[in-house]
């Protein structure tokens, strides 16, 4: 980026979404264009203790992070999966786990085996089968394979969020990003086009720009304020819409994985930090009030809290446009999903991703805006999808909330996968959405939601070699995890943390 760039994207707000992608463009960006990013020091960010999923690893790779260096600054520790207990009902809990479930053979997946064992009695539940449950239910972790025959684990990691935008920063300004400190008074417009042309600084300072990336959280300053795009509710599908945070200290289990624990008017998050532990309660607001949503998250900690209960307030849904003219929203400008599942960062990520795939020159063409709205409407609803489906199938009842998601209109794109499930255990993937088949499968059979039947062709498989099946793969991920260290005792030393700054002694 010289002075001598012709095309210029401004960055309107910092936190995560804003810093990622500052250090996305800054990374593969040409020297035609330049990078500005204007924040102000007095607007707070939303961000907790954020949990990521694994394809966060591929954008640390791409911008050449060092791994244990991010650990280090981040406060970071690693995350095989989220356990969800509670959410079919009280006392019951089960594991989203990265990484396979099981083994296939021949032409089937794995869980038509399963569903034939479980209807033969033979079945043990999902963690049996899963490397990376295992692992996290003992409390272990490992990068890579221990043996060139043996698998990886796949992984994702949790991190202090704030400190995770300040790292990012440090890499972006370091590759040429300029920051101006200061708040947005005025977006200018361009009265014929209606495309973005400045934001101004106060009286006296304007800052130019040919595209403008809006990360100004749920303000949307650039995208709703200015450009009134539209914004698509969710509040039918997903009816929480308040949330308190704390962090506390570290205290319980050491887990290299996410809690979210149910609660009778909505789920607590539990993220284990180096430093501390990032808690949090999403609740419905018409199910339960903020002053006993924060009594229930305070009375519910591993350790101390570091703090009073932080309220925010929030709708789920999304932008009728992600791209409206010349402006990209990401972040919570482009919408909020609650963090079920993990996937805020990378929805910053995989917008910015497709956006540099099509970037534009002078002028986008409509042709291009609409395809990349397209992609992220397709991406953003089946995410949605995958969340209602948490709720809408449990055995809570007699509490208002779950009684409510249980008997709501679900979207026509879940129903059908509910219907392919319930009639013969199909599960498919449709285009490039984020959940793969195996991540359905551990939630379906989680929540109990049962198949009546499975694939014939799992029958050519006899009894005993489905035992055996079973069996080795079971014992082989029992094995793998028995020769891991604790999450601890590894983070420790990948990380080469100092004595004094040990996430666990």
């Amino acid at each position: 980026m010289t002075e001598e760039s012709s095309f210029r994207i401004v960055i309107a707000g910092g936190g995560t979404a804003g810093w990622m992608a500052a250090a996305l463009l800054a990374r593969f960006l040409p020297s035609t264009h330049s990078v500005t990013l204007v924040e102000s020091a007095d607007i707070g960010t939303v961000g907790v203790g954020e949990a990521t999923i694994p394809q966060i690893r591929y954008i640390n790779h791409a911008l050449g992070l060092d791994e244990a260096q991010f650990l280090r600054e981040t406060k970071g520790t690693f995350k095989l999966g989220i356990e969800f207990n509670g959410w079919r009902r009280e006392g019951e809990a089960y594991m989203h786990a990265f990484g396979p479930v099981g083994r296939g053979h021949g032409l089937l997946p794995f869980h038509h085996y399963w569903l034939r064992a479980k209807q033969l009695g033979i079945a043990k539940p999902l963690a049996h089968y899963s490397l990376n449950e295992t692992a996290a239910r003992s409390l272990k972790m490992r990068r890579g394979s221990r043996t060139p025959r043996s698998p990886e684990m796949p992984y994702a990691y949790h991190f202090d969020a704030g400190l995770y935008a300040a790292f990012l920063r440090r890499y972006a300004e370091g590759r040429g990003v300029v920051r101006i400190e200061g708040t947005i008074g005025n977006v200018e417009q361009d009265s014929a086009t209606g495309s973005i042309t400045a934001l101004t600084l106060g009286e006296e300072r304007r800052i130019e720009g040919d595209f403008f990336i809006d990360c100004t959280g749920f303000r949307a300053l650039l995208i709703e304020r200015t450009l009134k795009t539209g914004f698509d509710d969710w509040t039918d599908y997903l009816p929480c819409d308040r949330a308190m945070a704390v962090p506390s200290d570290n205290g319980g289990d050491f887990t290299p994985y996410t809690r979210s624990i149910a609660r009778s008017a909505g789920w607590q998050w539990r993220i284990p930090l180096q430093h501390r532990i990032g808690n949090g309660l999403v609740y419905s607001s018409a199910h339960l009030s903020d002053e006993d949503a924060a009594e229930t998250l305070l009375a519910n900690l591993d350790g101390a809290p570091q703090g009073d209960p932080r309220p925010i307030s929030f709708t789920t849904g999304k932008r009728r446009k992600h791209w409206n003219a010349n402006c990209l929203a990401l972040g919570l400008a482009a919408g909020f999903m609650e963090p079920l599942e993990s996937t805020s960062i990378h929805l910053v990520q995989s917008a910015v991703s497709r956006f540099l795939s099509v970037l534009p020159g002078a002028e986008a063409d409509p042709a291009i805006r609409d395809w990349f709205n397209g992609q992220a409407d397709f991406e953003w609803l089946r995410i949605r999808d995958f969340l209602v489906l948490h709720y809408s199938v449990n055995e809570r009842e007699g509490e208002p909330l779950w009684d409510a998601v249980r008997h709501m209109k679900k979207p026509d794109t879940l129903v059908a996968k509910l219907e392919n499930w319930r009639a013969a255990g199909f599960i498919h993937r449709e285009h490039e959405e984020l959940f793969t088949e195996v991540g359905w499968f551990q939630v379906l059979a989680g929540q109990g939601l049962e198949a009546r039947s499975y694939n014939p062709l799992a029958d050519a498989l006899s009894e005993d070699d489905l035992r055996s099946l079973l069996g080795s793969i079971e014992a082989a991920c029992a094995e793998e995890a028995r020769q891991m260290q604790s999450h601890s005792e590894f983070l420790n030393k990948f990380a080469n943390l100092p004595p004094h700054q040990d996430a666990v002694a």
